[in-house]
């Protein structure tokens, strides 16, 4: 089938990476292995994360016109989609075109990853909220690739309506393939190598620091470094952070490739995160991929990508001592490292990987639109 997709949070071309961009890739990935003809509809960013009402009104108000000439282009060329598929739809970010092309064209409209936030009923975000409910209502389906988000789509669309589950996921071979340990330095083999990837954002990303750098500060065991891979406009933030943990442990190892990443990962022992107010996380998931335990905070999502006691240990987000004494377990006990990256691997293999992602997009599009046809038909015989 023919695919519009659209990621009014981010573009899978954005230039700035996050789990977003990440996963809306993945999704692009996944729909094509399915045999899928897709195409990016538009690149339009309806992200407004001021809560300004005036902003609020151009982005719908020009949400509406690229609306308008998608409609047109698609009647009179032979780009018309069998099936639009919106990814990452809430009130900061909802989706000005989705709802209004599939009207006009009469074909089903997919969501995948739909928030619901009832604080934002009113306020700052009333009117993307108003309109990410109306999405949601109007989806022929809704995939919730968090947990968390379920309870409120269903309670949004009813609980017999179409609301699918499906793990975050990336491709585990192209990303592993990457992951090749390289020699350490002389003498590095005595400490246990932490690592711990995110952009420096303000907010959630740097108090997620912050309660790192204050746990790692009440751990005892001293033969550990750390390596951070990220950077962005809280960076001096972070670096103060840690500054009193000494540049001999911590290293700062600024923006990489994906590539380089899974290279980085491959070197390293034990993945580290406090995830606060985190949605899943797809770092966990490329940790784990690369056979690394995690030490990470059980907020959002994140239990639904980290098997906790078996592929790493999840505590209480924001609580610094809790992540203190689940990474000394860890930096002690090198058995159960061994053991937890073992487990790790094999579990993103049979959860998170790109095959059983792509199977369960397919089964969904497909009987999206086998419904959408039936109705059709009924429509047509009952006229």
């Amino acid at each position: 089938m023919k695919i519009a997709f659209h990621a009014p949070l981010k573009s899978p071309d954005h230039p700035v990476p996050s789990g977003d961009r990440q996963l809306a890739r993945a999704l692009l990935q996944a729909l094509r292995a399915g045999g899928h003809d897709v195409s990016v509809a538009s690149r339009f960013r309806s992200f407004d994360g001021a809560g300004n009402a005036a902003r609020q009104a151009r982005l719908a108000e020009l949400g509406a016109r690229i609306a308008q000439r998608l409609v047109a282009r698609y009647r009179r060329t032979a780009d018309r989609p069998d099936i639009w598929f919106t990814y990452h739809v809430y009130h900061k970010a909802p989706d000005w075109l989705g709802p209004a092309v599939t009207r006009a064209l009469g074909i089903p409209y997919v969501l995948a990853e739909a928030s619901i936030a009832d604080k934002r009923r009113d306020g700052a975000w009333a009117s993307g909220h108003a309109a990410a409910l109306a999405a949601v209502r109007s989806a022929d389906a809704v995939i919730c690739l968090n947990p968390a988000d379920v309870a409120g789509v269903r309670r949004v669309r009813g609980n017999l309506d179409a609301t699918d589950v499906m793990p975050p996921f990336l491709d585990v071979d192209a990303f592993r393939q990457c992951a090749l340990p390289a020699p350490r330095p002389a003498g590095a083999h005595a400490r246990v190598q932490m690592i711990a990837v995110a952009m420096m954002r303000q907010r959630a990303k740097l108090a997620s620091y912050r309660v790192l750098a204050a746990a790692l500060a009440r751990v005892r065991y001293a033969a550990w470094e750390l390596t951070i891979v990220g950077d962005g406009p809280a960076r001096a933030e972070v670096e103060a952070a840690f500054a009193g943990l000494g540049a001999h442990r911590v290293h700062f190892a600024g923006a990489m490739s994906s590539a380089e990443v899974a290279a980085e990962l491959g070197r390293s022992d034990l993945f580290v995160w406090p995830a606060v107010d985190e949605a899943f996380g797809m770092a966990f998931i490329e940790a784990q991929a690369c056979g690394l335990p995690v030490v990470g905070g059980n907020a959002g999502g994140v239990a639904a990508v980290v098997d906790d006691g078996r592929t790493g240990l999840l505590v209480a987000a924001g609580d610094a001592d809790a992540f203190a004494a689940a990474a000394e377990r860890m930096l002690r006990d090198a058995p159960l490292r061994l053991q937890m990256g073992r487990e790790a691997r094999a579990y993103v293999r049979s959860r998170h990987d790109l095959p059983a992602a792509a199977a369960r997009l397919d089964a969904v599009l497909r009987r999206v639109a086998a419904a959408r046809a039936a109705n059709a038909s009924a429509a047509a015989v009952a006229t």
